[in-house]
């Protein structure tokens, strides 16, 4: 199996879990794989099917999926092909004759074609020596991306009896792996659980204000890397085009109602970097195999974590730094709110509305994001911090006397009867004359227009601070309505003095992870060179560029200068196939580049060794406080008050500290009693990590911040 994935794929090992899950398929075992985005699942059944006899069918459910995957293989000398309704039908003879003469290895079919005319006859010709399923979550219900015609597969399976099935999915909660393996009668099947955590992803939530501005910062950050910006709507995604076309960023837009062939055209230029940049709905990306893509931007609030998940995976396939950001605003949430309101099965609208809670809670949280989506997914063991998201990385802000602004903002608060949102607040600061504003008379209020000359994001990120510094607070009910807290209400009677962090800069902030684009400082002037050959071998043979080599192979090519074929031969994705039809042509680019600069040869070791570490660092100077008063024995009130920090940046802290080494003992702040067991007992029972799921378990009975310090200690 080593030689044949070196020969046909140009890897020296295996990924976490591949050898066990190809073990267990060469043994004629079933197997339900779920492995995140990126982890390597469709070599679970390609390189069994070079060994096994006879044709391994592949059910894939979209056509651009099939074909970049079949071009790949055909690439590494696989013998492969799919039939599929862009075909003629004379094309789709011609592959069905193939696949009867044994000429084929792997077979790529829509589900689609299951139920079609002849295709059982077609089926029973065939020596079927696996069935794979790929995209498995489409046949449950339960999944986000459900498809009917996945019910037939049950009936495939039934059909190819003789032949083990594997079933391989990116997103699926524990209910949907049920579903998945009752519909395809998998029952006894090993289930291979790979962990959901993507290292080389940088996550972060931005406040959306200003998103354009940001947007554009953002991607001239990336100049010259492929980016996927996700929108909401088909009216949003061809706005956001329009706008970046106009502050010189060359996009294209993509989504479901543009006519077939503009869809088409859109994403062919995409794959094959002739736009780097595409604005889309979700309908863009599920079949999109490009491992390339440094940056997914969402503009727009997700309606699930797993579509999330799913759609910020398409980032960094190939396991270089990749970043991942979502502009976030309440108002959003309420967007989705209107048309989960308009779905008339009560069942379906309120597991709609508790993953919208778990997406926003995703936004709102102060927690690490990674360790957030790995306990969603079930991952309970998953460490608390990454040193990677922008929770974890974040420095410590400098605070500034921000009093004056702060009581201009409770006052607000108050006279407005503390029963709006930050956002009508901002309006009333700012003198907006809205109509909701005049019909409430808030026009006529001493604090209308009083801070008329702060930006509005400005505002906005006070608001925030203010929350998170315990001023205020806001109601986590249906309507998210700001009050003014008892430590604000103090602040505002003695007129003392409140610092809160400095305004960050519109600039988006840079970050470690997400701007090193290799671990190998490579000839950037080199690696252009051979992006640019890459591209001219790929347009010839009309392929996307990284079927050709990826761009981990052409850093290791720009760092290690092979200028022998050996040399070359042990780089990664550098197979025998692929080394005698493009090695001497990239070698000669090599050479030549060393020649002009008198560059020598390095020596790579005969196996690179890669992985992707995650360095924690030395504690903060803020962590390294809290730490202290714990290790005094404080309380989480005592060491709150003490520093002048919210109870919940406490606990943030305190969860920071749990995944050092450096953590003292914390046993006198763990929650004993009655309340705590029952806390305890309902993450056990519901197996659900969401801390909105469990809030709403009791009934809002709990805060927030004693579910988190329960989960802690649970975990």
């Amino acid at each position: 199996m080593l030689d044949l994935l070196k020969t046909h794929f140009g890897y020296d090992s295996f990924r976490p879990l591949q050898k066990e899950i190809i073990d267990h398929v060469m043994d004629g075992k079933d197997a339900f794989v779920l492995m995140p985005t990126g982890g390597g699942k469709s070599l679970c059944y390609q390189l069994p099917a070079l060994a096994l006899p006879g044709v391994t069918l592949v059910v894939s459910p979209l056509i651009a999926l099939m074909k970049d995957q079949v071009d790949a293989l055909c690439a590494n000398g696989i013998e492969a092909a799919f039939l599929n309704s862009s075909l003629t039908p004379k094309e789709q003879g011609a592959v069905m004759e193939r696949a009867r003469s044994g000429h084929l290895k792997i077979l790529y079919v829509a589900p689609e074609r299951v139920g079609a005319f002849g295709f059982n006859e077609f089926l029973g010709e065939l020596e079927v020596s696996l069935l794979a399923i790929d995209e498995a979550h489409c046949i449950s219900e339960w999944g986000h991306d459900f498809r009917p015609d996945y019910r037939n597969l049950r009936s495939l399976r039934m059909k190819v009896a003789q032949a083990p099935i594997i079933a391989l999915t990116a997103t699926a909660t524990p209910q949907v792996q049920k579903d998945i393996l009752s519909q395809l009668g998998m029952g006894k099947s090993q289930v291979f659980i790979s962990s959901f955590n993507r290292e080389n992803l940088h996550y972060s939530v931005r406040p959306k204000f200003n998103t354009t501005a940001e947007l554009v910062a953002l991607l001239k950050e990336h100049e010259g890397e492929s980016a996927i910006v996700y929108c909401y709507s088909r009216k949003n995604t061809e706005e956001v085009a329009s706008q970046l076309k106009r502050a010189g960023i060359k996009a294209t837009a993509y989504h479901a109602g543009l006519p077939k062939k503009d869809r088409e055209r859109a994403q062919d230029m995409f794959i094959r970097d002739e736009v780097q940049i595409i604005v889309a709905t979700i309908a863009f990306g599920m079949g999109i195999d490009k491992p390339d893509v440094r940056l997914v931007v969402h503009v727009d609030l997700p309606k699930t974590i797993e579509g999330y998940y799913q759609e910020t995976g398409r980032a960094g396939r190939d396991g270089l730094p990749s970043e991942c950001v979502l502009f976030y605003s309440y108002a959003d949430r309420r967007k989705q709110e209107y048309f989960i309101n308009m779905i008339d099965d009560e069942d379906e609208q309120k597991l709609a509305t508790q993953k919208l809670d778990d997406m926003v809670e995703y936004c709102q949280n102060t927690v690490c994001r990674r360790f957030f989506l790995l306990m969603y997914f079930g991952e309970f063991t998953a460490p608390t911090s990454c040193d990677a998201c922008d929770n974890c990385v974040t420095e410590e802000a400098e605070l500034v006397d921000a009093t004056e602004i702060s009581q201009k903002i409770l006052s607000a608060v108050l006279k407005t009867g503390e029963r709006f949102g930050a956002a009508h607040v901002c309006d009333v600061l700012r003198g907006s004359n809205k109509q909701r504003i005049v019909e409430l008379r808030h026009d006529t209020l001493s604090v209308h227009g009083i801070a008329k000359g702060v930006p509005i994001n400005a505002l906005r990120e006070y608001v925030q601070s203010l929350k998170t510094y315990g001023y205020l607070t806001q109601n986590t009910g249906e309507y998210p309505t700001l009050c003014v807290s008892q430590k604000g209400r103090q602040a505002l009677a003695h007129k003392s003095p409140i610092l809160l962090p400095k305004l960050k800069s519109i600039k988006p902030s840079k970050t470690k992870t997400s701007r090193s684009k290799s671990d190998l400082d490579y000839n950037e002037v080199l690696f252009e060179k051979l992006r640019a050959l890459r591209k001219e071998i790929a347009d010839e043979q009309g392929v996307p560029p990284f079927v050709i080599f990826g761009d981990r192979t052409l850093h290791e090519m720009s760092f290690y200068i092979p200028l022998r074929e050996d040399s070359l031969s042990n780089l990664f994705g550098v197979g025998a196939k692929k080394l005698e039809a493009f090695g001497e042509t990239f070698l000669s680019v090599i050479r030549t580049h060393a020649q002009e600069h008198k560059l020598e040869e390095k020596s790579a070791p005969e196996k690179i060794t890669r992985t992707n570490t995650v360095s924690s660092g030395a504690l903060s100077s803020t962590l390294e406080e809290t730490k202290s008063l714990l290790a005094q024995k404080h309380s989480i009130k005592e060491v709150a008050d003490e520093r002048g920090l919210s109870h919940g940046t406490i606990l943030q802290h305190i969860e920071k500290l749990l995944y050092t080494d450096e953590a003292p003992d914390l046993e006198h702040i763990r929650p004993i009693g009655k309340d705590a067991e029952k806390i305890e007992a309902a993450f056990k029972t519901l197996k659900h990590p969401s801390l909105t799921a469990i809030f709403k378990h009791f009934n809002e009975r709990y805060s927030y911040d004693e579910l988190r310090l329960v989960r802690m200690f649970l975990n």
